[in-house]
């Protein structure tokens, strides 16, 4: 029997290989449809290969690390990929990051490279990088129209390329792109943790592309289908579980920049989507939106989903009302490379709303109590990971490093799971105290820093409270330097131009201390049992 396309995407270890190889296999069919722009997977290589040829131009050299700040575009997934072709580390960048909190990362990254948006909704990225301090960075690449802030236009950056490639010719970049190993770093993808400093997780070519391969496998991915990526490509879910998935099965992507619910609902019916990933957030906000009837959703028949929570009513409102075969829920984190558990096609609903699914093949998972012993099915304990997906280290932070994976090899990931005989585990709690705010994941110690910087703030302890819509949010409580509380309004604006949307705290109290234990530790628990007495009170007086 012929082999069948996708064995040559297979064979692949490394990003530049699977551009090659989807190329090889996938020819002319459509890889990227953005409006009324579609792109294939052979042009698509051609271009990648281009923008590649540009950055060596730039004097980008292998193992050097460049950076996207910039919305889900045809832009940033050939940037992206040409990072990796030129053979540098991808570095990305939340778009909801303010100035400064985008030069943590460029600055801790040493980023030498900045792919960025020129304006997205109103606001002019370059520019707000203007008053930030970034030594290690020579040259910013400005997507779409030109912003105020000087930088390389997208197409002076391609001409570029073009003009490296009419002198060297396409093998020299080739040869550039084939020597990438599979055990080079491919990215670095940053998240906060319980310190409120943003760590970059280190992950190499070969366990990505061994872990959304079977990623793919799992979800049913094929040729036929048309992928909606709503995800943000900063994020593995859109990225990794997006961009590459895509790559290696021959699925036709497309891009959306923000969600927007009557957008997506005449796309899927325009382009008869069949595969959505996505948080609960956007399902229900379909299921919700008074105009879904009017559309023929009919074409949906792969979601994937995850949350430590998801009602089994939205998982059969999903399978009856919108008609999808197909519903998954998986469970990951970027120290894994994205990917730990998934559900199975056949698993009941109940399974799949109430458990993150079982470890993908080739992954050791398992509970454990404080004293690291690991307990019986049934019982809560720590999430521990092991296997070709685990994290390559926190980046130029081997203390952290060793905080996480210990020495057998396991990941420590600091979440609370219970896993049933099955070996399906149940997310329960989090040891490091995030929450998860619409999708995006929040740290409370990132923006109490944050908040603390505020001239009248003395203290600031962060708690997520349970929101019907965004599943968490942010609720601050505050201690003054004056003792007087802050204009709530004030509090709220300040936040805005400070931090990304989604950590700004939703509800701030003031107290005049917080609540200690003997060491001085914040005791969040009795801020906790505090607001919910105040939910309480508020129902009686509502009666």
């Amino acid at each position: 029997m012929p082999e069948s396309p996708e064995s040559g995407t297979a064979q692949a270890r490394t990003t530049p290989a699977l551009v090659l190889a989807a190329a090889s296999s996938y020819g002319d069919k459509v890889f990227i449809k953005d409006g009324q722009t579609a792109i294939s997977f052979t042009r698509f290589a051609e271009f990648t290969r281009t923008a590649a040829a540009a950055l060596v131009d730039l004097g980008f050299r292998p193992g050097d690390r460049a950076a996207i700040w910039a919305p889900n575009t045809i832009e940033w997934i050939i940037a992206a990929l040409a990072i990796q072709y030129a053979g540098g580390v991808l570095v990305t960048v939340n778009t909801r990051f303010k100035g400064s909190e985008a030069a943590t990362v460029l600055n801790a990254s040493g980023a030498r490279v900045l792919f960025c948006i020129g304006s997205f909704l109103g606001t002019d990225y370059p520019g707000m990088l203007a008053e930030e301090q970034l030594p290690a960075l020579e040259t910013t690449v400005v997507f779409g129209e030109d912003s105020e802030t000087a930088g390389h236009s997208w197409g002076t950056f391609i001409a570029r390329g073009e003009a490296w490639l009419a002198l060297n010719g396409t093998s020299a970049i080739d040869a550039i792109a084939t020597a990438v190993r599979p055990t080079d770093p491919s990215d670095i993808l940053f998240t906060s943790g319980t310190t409120g400093t943003p760590k970059g997780v280190i992950t190499c070519h070969g366990q990505n592309m061994i872990a959304f391969r079977t990623w793919a496998d799992v979800v049913g991915l094929d040729q036929s289908d048309r992928y909606l990526v709503i995800n943000p490509f900063f994020h593995s879910f859109g990225y990794k579980a997006g961009i590459l998935t895509c790559l290696i099965k021959g699925a036709t992507l497309y891009p959306q920049r923000v969600f927007d619910t009557d957008a997506a609902l005449q796309l899927i019916e325009r382009e008869k989507i069949t595969v959505l990933p996505g948080p609960p957030t956007i399902f229900q906000s379909l299921l919700k939106h008074p105009g879904r009837e009017k559309h023929d959703l009919g074409s949906l028949a792969k979601v994937i989903t995850g949350a430590a929570s998801i009602p089994v009513k939205l998982i059969t409102d999903m399978q009856s009302e919108l008609g999808i075969g197909t519903v998954l829920t998986a469970y990951g984190l970027s120290e894994c490379c994205g990917v730990a558990t998934m559900c199975r096609r056949g698993d009941p609903a109940e399974v799949i709303a109430s458990t993150s699914g079982r470890a993908i093949p080739g992954i050791e998972l398992k509970c454990v109590d404080e004293k690291g012993q690991a307990v019986p099915a049934g019982e809560p304990g720590e999430i521990l990971v092991r296997g070709f997906n685990v994290m390559a280290g926190y980046l130029d932070n081997p203390q952290a490093t060793a905080g996480s994976i210990d020495a057998e090899g396991w990941l420590h990931t600091g979440d609370i799971g219970v896993l049933d005989a099955n070996g399906n585990l149940a997310i329960t709690d989090r040891l490091k105290d995030m929450f998860i705010t619409g999708g995006f994941n929040c740290y409370p110690a990132e923006i109490e820093n944050l908040l603390c910087s505020h001239e009248q703030i003395a203290m600031a302890a962060v708690i997520g409270v349970p929101d019907e819509r965004l599943g968490e949010v942010a609720m601050a409580w505050l201690v003054t330097r004056s003792g007087k509380p802050v204009p709530v309004d004030e509090l709220t604006a300040w936040s805005r131009a400070h931090m990304a949307n989604y950590k700004v705290p939703r509800y701030f109290e003031f107290l005049e201390a917080l609540p200690t234990n003997a060491s001085g530790k914040v005791l969040k628990g009795e801020l906790r049992k505090l607001h919910q007495q105040q939910q309480a009170e508020l129902q009686m007086t509502s009666k």
